[in-house]
């Protein structure tokens, strides 16, 4: 009886401290698997705005304002409100960005108000919905996209 408790307790204490010492980059990797609003990468982005796809300097600088910004609260979407949070009332045309997150296709759809910038990721068959803060996005990117329109 004694034998599989001692067993038991060296296996526990050595998986203790293997989770206690994890180098971090192994760290970092595990808490990016979880985070709602990670950064994208330009080169596997597409930007577009009222069905008009973005490129260049006007898709680096919206990319670098998104990853700039700083995570508000998440919104929880009840389900069958789903549309309303993909088609919310006086948003105005958002900006989609279609990006790769792993071997998973991420669609973003950005709706910018005076005083956040709601997010909403669809991705397979799930939708999520966060409030982000850019004083970049909200200002800067107003006139980029009258221009466009």
């Amino acid at each position: 009886m004694t034998l599989p408790v001692l067993i038991v307790t060296i296996i526990l204490s050595l998986l203790k401290i293997l989770v206690s010492c994890l180098p971090t980059d192994a760290v970092n990797w595990i808490i990016s698997k979880f985070k709602i609003h990670s950064e994208i990468s330009g080169g596997n982005a597409i930007v577009t705005f009222d069905g008009k796809r973005l490129e260049g300097e006007e898709k680096i600088q919206v990319i670098n304002y998104f990853n700039s910004t700083r995570f508000l609260k998440g919104n929880h979407i009840f389900p069958g409100n789903e549309e309303l949070f993909l088609h919310p009332d006086n948003s105005g045309t958002p900006l989609v960005i279609d990006t790769k997150r792993g071997k998973k296709d991420v669609r973003l759809f950005l709706y910018i108000y005076s005083d956040r910038v709601d997010v909403v990721k669809r991705y397979k068959k799930k939708l999520i919905s966060y409030s982000l803060f850019s004083d970049s996005l909200q200002e800067r990117s107003m006139p980029l996209i009258r221009n466009l329109v």
